[in-house]
């Protein structure tokens, strides 16, 4: 009799994992998911790979406690390679644990069994490096390896393309093998207990809440006769979009008109058209992600728990990992849920998706299988940096293309990503050449037009006394800056004005929620209230003033500033049209003191060319738009920007391309701050933290508690602690604050002379 073979240690049933059988169901599953492709058979084998080096006696004397410092995962990356030519299969096994490594032909050729050493990382040594022993044992095991007849690479010609293409096998692979060997540790005596799926998308009724919903919507509104129109519009046109072939949309339609209701109703009628399994919702922030999340919840009511499933970093914030009520067992499903995305419809960021699609590490990429047959709708499109444009586009195009994937940019300022399509088709054949949803949005504009745009004289700048004589002379109105300090330097000048608020990111995310409430509660009360702001409130708040005053600033941003100015068209009803006042700060100095980042500059110069060439801009008229970013896109050519990233490409070199895919460069790190209106909540974090450490529940019930501000180079603040981790040592990410330092107006207010770079 064959002496048994074991994966994994035993549970607590005191059962080991067998071998054979978790390769044979990682191998199951991983077909599973590549259902309907025709890398399925390469996936399979993939599974039945992956963990064959733990045929080797040093790794079961491993699982004995005898042994340590073992790669078992090389010698079934050999096995794909050079038995079975499946690249795809050899990249995903290999970096199974240790991440996606490089696809160039050195790099294969180190994977050769002559050559196996030199794969192997350094401290670490095979578990076996006999590749004919193994296949020995493995057979007298049972196992059978299929031949795959249709790879899943057979060219790194379009290196974009075909880096998603191993990182959607790899998907299949590691959430496989993360789910069985789950399932072995939560298993008992009977066996592997599996984790019970996510619900399923039941589109049409969906559909029909969606209707009933929307019903109420129409009997309620207090929105003046044209933009209810306008919306009504809206509404028509995305049922009969939502009807058409998969492929890449845009959405183009102004702030205001129910796109957030609109994206979902295009994004239900397409996935009962077709037989889409998700629908994935990524926004550039949070306070638009909960925003659209609450409006999703009110549509969906009385579906099941996680039918709408947040993934970001304040999703299930407060709710403690080991608490044992009903509450708990919901947020440790949400959060297994949240691993490989397994819900109808995931409201996630940017960020999480984004850089997930070029990411080289098993937990992010385990969901982008989950990708495949999903409806992707990406809000507020023009968020995505131009430096990123290129490979960004050619990836989702191909997603689209290859995985039965829709995808959609919506936004009020659309982007004309179409002139890099030649630019996209070197990278993925497919290209970038959507297809609008909304084909007369132009009249739509038209239609809701509620703003008229008073734009700057030439050269006619304004210091921030005058400007807050401006705004204290309006009863509601909303200020929007480029900078923080500039914010903080208003706010100083209307530090005699009742109903004063501000909102920047050097605010604590709860300590925003609370400035928002309030601001709302003031606005729809008919109450003096004046708002000093970043950029933060822009994109997707939904505020109303009657009046807006923005600095100079990219076009999109401007008219972002402009979607929070007569939003629902109110003082159309009295005859009248919102004000949007641009003006020019009178700050001396080069970009650095007036804009945040270089592109911002460029993309304001580029606008204040525009305005100086024309004396007014119409943002209302999408060509305007249209004509804005052709010149910026000539100006700054997002397909030679990035050469770090570009480099890492060529290289097909997955773990530096995921160091260079960044949304956000700069590296933040956490700071706990004592907002007075949750000191209790405060003070017992920083007890906990002093007494037992921070844990991954600490750091969870924190978030909303804490702001970020990028590391410096001179290391973390004098006046911030670093927080006690419970395993021994300390973060160096998260930090708890010092002294009072936080105020209740301003946020985070570090010393005078302290130089802080908020987030």
């Amino acid at each position: 009799m064959n002496r048994p073979y074991f994966a994994h240690s035993a549970n607590t049933a005191g059962r080991w994992h067998l071998l054979a059988q978790h390769l044979n169901a990682v191998g199951h599953l991983a077909a599973k998911f590549s259902e309907g492709f025709a890398w399925r058979e390469e996936a399979r084998l993939a599974g039945l790979l992956h963990d064959v080096g733990k045929y080797g006696g040093r790794f079961q004397a491993r699982l004995q406690g005898k042994d340590s410092g073992l790669d078992h995962w090389s010698q079934g990356a050999s096995l794909a390679l050079t038995e079975f030519h499946a690249v795809a299969a050899a990249l995903a096994i290999q970096g199974h644990h240790i991440g996606l490594q490089r696809g160039d032909q050195d790099s294969l050729r180190r994977l050769l069994p002559a050559n196996l050493a030199a794969a192997v990382l350094p401290g670490l040594q095979l578990s076996e490096p006999n590749l004919v022993e193994l296949q020995r044992c493995a057979l007298s095991d049972g196992l059978d390896f299929p031949r795959p007849t249709r790879p899943a690479l057979t060219s790194w010609t379009q290196s974009i393309a075909a880096m998603l293409d191993v990182r959607m096998l790899f998907s299949c692979l590691v959430d496989a093998d993360f789910l069985d060997t789950e399932a072995h540790f939560n298993g008992d005596a009977q066996g592997a207990r599996y984790r019970p799926e996510g619900p399923r998308l039941d589109a049409e009724k969906a559909l029909a809440a969606l209707g009933t919903h929307m019903t109420r919507l129409r009997t309620s509104t207090q929105a003046q006769v044209n933009v209810r129109e306008a919306r009504e519009a809206l509404w028509n046109v995305a049922i009969d979009a939502g009807r058409s072939p998969r492929g890449l949309f845009t959405l183009t339609a102004p702030t205001g008109s129910g796109k957030t209701l609109a994206m979902l109703r295009f994004a239900l009628e397409h996935a009962t058209r077709h037989r889409m399994e998700r629908i994935v919702v990524a926004v550039p922030f949070l306070t638009v992600i909960e925003q659209t999340a609450r409006i999703y919840r009110q549509a969906l009511a009385g579906f099941p728990d996680n039918f709408v499933l947040e993934h970001h970093s304040l999703s299930g914030l407060g709710i403690e990992m080991e608490r044992q009520d009903a509450e708990g067992a919901r947020e440790r499903q949400r959060r297994l849920l949240a691993e490989n995305w397994d819900a109808p419809i995931v409201l996630t960021t940017n960020v999480q998706l984004l850089e997930s699609l070029f990411s080289n590490r098993p937990s992010s990429c385990r969901k982008l299988h989950n990708l495949m047959g999903t409806v992707i709708l990406f809000d507020e499109a023009q968020s995505l940096p131009q430096h990123l444009a290129v490979p960004t586009l050619a990836a989702l195009s191909h997603l689209s293309a290859t995985y039965r994937a829709t995808v959609v940019f919506a936004t009020a300022t659309q982007p004309a990503f179409d002139m890099l399509d030649t630019a996209v088709t070197k990278h993925a054949m497919s290209g970038w050449t959507p297809r609008e949803v909304v084909p007369d949005h132009a009249r739509l504009f038209k239609a809701l037009e509620r703003v008229a745009v008073h734009w700057p004289k030439e050269n006619k700048k304004r210091t921030w006394a005058e400007l807050a004589d401006t705004v204290r002379n309006e009863d509601q109105a909303l200020a929007v800056v480029n900078l923080k300090r500039h914010a903080l330097a208003l706010l100083d000048a209307l530090s005699d004005t009742e109903a004063l608020f501000h909102l920047s990111t050097n605010l604590c995310a709860e300590h925003r929620r609370a400035v928002m409430d309030k601001v709302r509660t003031q606005l729809a009360e008919d109450r003096p209230c004046r708002l000093v702001s970043t950029q933060c409130v822009e994109a997707g708040v939904d505020v109303d003033f009657p009046v807006v005053f923005r600095a100079m600033a990219p076009l999109e941003s401007i008219a972002q500033a402009a979607g929070r100015c007569n939003r629902e068209g109110k003082l159309n009803d009295q005859g009248g049209l919102g004000k949007v006042i641009v003006f020019e700060p009178d700050e001396e100095g080069g970009w650095r003191k007036r804009f945040p980042t270089y592109s911002y500059y460029q993309a304001a110069q580029v606008t204040q060319t525009l305005l100086n060439l024309h004396g007014h801009l119409n943002i209302n008229d999408p060509e305007t738009f249209r004509t804005y970013y052709h010149r910026l896109y000539d100006l700054n050519d997002p397909a030679s920007q990035n050469a770090e990233l570009k480099r890492a490409i060529d290289e097909l070199n997955f773990a530096e391309i995921a160091k260079a895919y960044r949304l956000i460069a700069q590296d933040a790190i956490q700071i706990l701050v004592p907002w007075k209106e949750r000191r209790q909540e405060f003070d017992a974090l920083r007890l906990e933290a002093e007494r037992e450490g921070i844990s991954v529940g600490w750091m969870r019930r924190a978030q909303g508690l804490s702001v970020s501000i990028y590391r410096t180079n001179g290391g973390p603040p004098a006046w911030a602690i670093p927080a006690k981790l419970r395993r021994g040592g300390f973060s160096d990410e998260w930090f708890i604050l010092e002294g009072e330092f936080y105020d209740d107006v301003l946020g985070l207010n570090p010393p005078k002379g302290e130089q802080v770079f908020i987030a």
